[in-house]
């Protein structure tokens, strides 16, 4: 397909409101990898009037395919997309690794690791994943992986002067270690799903979390059957 037989308003006519990833291509060449948590609103933002950044005015530019894949979930489409841009690096995904104010995610090496946003290589002790495109896909990716792990994101120093949990642990987004709600095995569990999908490792976390919830599902099965045998 060439540019001038690309028409972007008739592709995003078509396009599914659910979630996904596109990829977007030009001369063959695979420009950019992005998620959606729906697929038509984030694909037509890249063709509207006004608003957008220089970046994506260039980006935009050079489109002439785009290809979809639709997931189950956001949480799906997060996991895909970090995959297909380790694997594929487009250049509009990476940046150059020599500037120092790129942002990472750091697992830090504590008891109970933090998964905590930080700027530039040197940092404290633990693990650095990145660099990531800007600070906004940093955050969005620690807000989804708070959802879905529940991994502390806190500092160290406000971790240690906890003697209740806090809002973060209210509203689901925290097991809360501070203050003995988890225990260290189910934490390390959930640092450990946590490190391999900052590492891409998408089939296999997908394939632990589908068993950890089977065994969920069937333990409280056998929990409501022995109720109802009480009865």
């Amino acid at each position: 397909m060439t540019h001038s037989e690309f028409d972007p308003k008739h592709f995003v006519s078509n396009l599914t409101t659910r979630p996904g990833v596109y990829r977007m291509y030009g001369k063959g060449q695979l420009l950019y990898v992005g998620k959606a948590k729906n697929l038509k609103n984030r694909v037509s933002s890249y063709f509207r009037a006004t608003g957008l950044t220089t970046k994506t005015m260039a980006l935009v530019s050079r489109i002439d395919d785009i290809e979809i894949a639709v997931t189950k979930s956001e949480t799906e489409a997060l996991l895909l997309e970090q995959t297909l841009i380790k694997q594929h690096r487009p250049p509009y995904n990476i940046l150059l690794r020599d500037d120092k104010s790129y942002p990472y995610i750091l697992l830090s090496d504590h008891h109970h690791p933090a998964l905590l946003f930080r700027r530039g290589t040197k940092s404290d002790s633990g693990k650095l994943y990145g660099p990531f495109p800007s600070g906004s896909a940093v955050r969005e990716s620690l807000s989804t992986m708070q959802k879905v792990f529940k991994v502390r994101q806190c500092e160290d120093g406000t971790y240690s002067n906890r003697s209740r949990p806090c809002l973060q642990y209210q509203i689901k987004r925290c097991s809360g270690p501070c203050v003995g709600l988890i225990s260290d095995d189910q934490y390390a569990d959930d640092v450990r799903h946590a490190r391999m999908f900052l590492e891409g490792k998408s089939q296999q976390l997908t394939g632990n979390i589908s068993e950890k919830m089977k065994s969920a599902a069937l333990a409280m099965s056998l929990s409501e059957q022995q109720n109802c045998v009480i009865k």
